[in-house]
């Protein structure tokens, strides 16, 4: 077991954007159909941002609603990281511009981006400033706006992805309940199967990146798929293995929202009954860092997230990263 035993998840918030595009809105303007996006995905329908809002004002929202939980203000915070592949710009970093949105005083922050797998990840990093006593309050934002990278002429990535954010603070833990141990791995050479060329210093913004439509999300869907099946199931035994547990001692498996398919085959493999297995693709699409902790919410909302429940979380994202995270709800 490592130090992240001793910190704990101890609130949570979430916000998705009012407006939402569904699958017969995307048959408007692709070649596509409701059952095709179904069959192949589980998405029935994904929230969309108005122009004009940005990845910081989602992170806000969800913010905002766990503090009000929590019981405490802004500046009770020591640090908040904000997980996303879609900051408002290049800099400063989200986290700076949610800070200022807040109020916050006298906080540090950064962003984190390892794609679908950056809330896990940044959730594992500040739980390490938490368990080693720098910090007693640290904010995790996962926050995304896809839309604003998704080319809804390509019928393969537009039907997958929606925005959205949620919020979680870490605190230290005072009983057995909390973050018991985790698990990361990155693979480079998945790069070139999901990717966004433009806009990089390898690619720096031209008309002809603009022409050549290389700022939205390239995506090799069959390598990505294949991937994910496997690496997910892997490295969730892996994890539990060393732990002691199997995936019948999980009580609530709460994996990255990116194909119906995926998570029911790692669960799957794991041995997991379906209801033990929070999905809420069909409501929400893939929000990339924000699918975590919606579906944190759903399971809340739901009544099957209780406290002392064991938790794993798993994620699969570009780069390739992969993580998985073992916890016990504590509240």
């Amino acid at each position: 077991m490592n130090q992240a035993a001793r910190v704990k998840i101890s609130a949570l918030g979430t916000y998705v954007p009012p407006r939402v595009l569904t699958n017969a809105d995307l048959e408007k303007l692709v070649e596509t159909t409701d059952q095709w996006i179904l069959e192949r995905t589980g998405i029935r329908e994904r929230h969309i941002v108005d122009k004009g809002v940005a990845t910081s004002d989602l992170g806000l929202e969800a913010a905002t609603l766990a503090l009000a939980e929590r019981g405490i203000g802004p500046s009770d915070l020591d640090a908040i990281i904000v997980a996303t592949v879609t900051p408002d710009m290049l800099f400063p970093c989200s986290a700076c511009l949610v800070q200022h949105k807040l109020g916050a005083k006298a906080i540090w922050g950064f962003d984190m981006n390892a794609a679908c797998s950056s809330f896990v990840y940044a959730l594992q990093v500040g739980s390490g400033l938490v368990a080693s006593g720098v910090h007693k309050k640290v904010m995790v934002i996962g926050a995304d706006i896809m839309s604003s990278i998704i080319d809804y002429t390509d019928r393969a990535t537009c039907i997958i992805f929606g925005d959205g954010a949620g919020a979680v603070i870490l605190e230290p833990a005072n009983d057995s309940l909390g973050m018991i141990d985790f698990l990361h791995e990155v693979d480079g050479s998945g790069g070139s199967s999901l990717y966004m060329p433009g806009g990089g210093s390898l690619n720096p913004s031209t008309h002809e990146t603009v022409d050549q439509r290389m700022h939205y999300v390239h995506q090799d869907g069959q390598a990505v798929f294949k991937f994910a099946v496997r690496k997910m199931a892997e490295l969730c035994e892996k994890l539990l293995q060393r732990n002691g547990f199997t995936g019948k001692d999980i009580d609530v498996f709460i994996p990255h929202q990116a194909n119906k398919r995926i998570i029911t085959a790692t669960a799957d493999r794991l041995g997991m009954p379906a209801e033990r297995v929070i999905i809420n693709i069909d409501r929400f699409g893939n929000t990339t860092s924000a699918t975590i902790p919606l579906a944190m919410e759903t399971a809340r909302q739901e009544g099957r997230l209780k406290k002392g429940d064991l938790v794993l979380l798993a994620a699969v994202g570009a780069g390739f990263t992969v993580g998985a995270t073992l916890l016990r709800w504590a509240y």
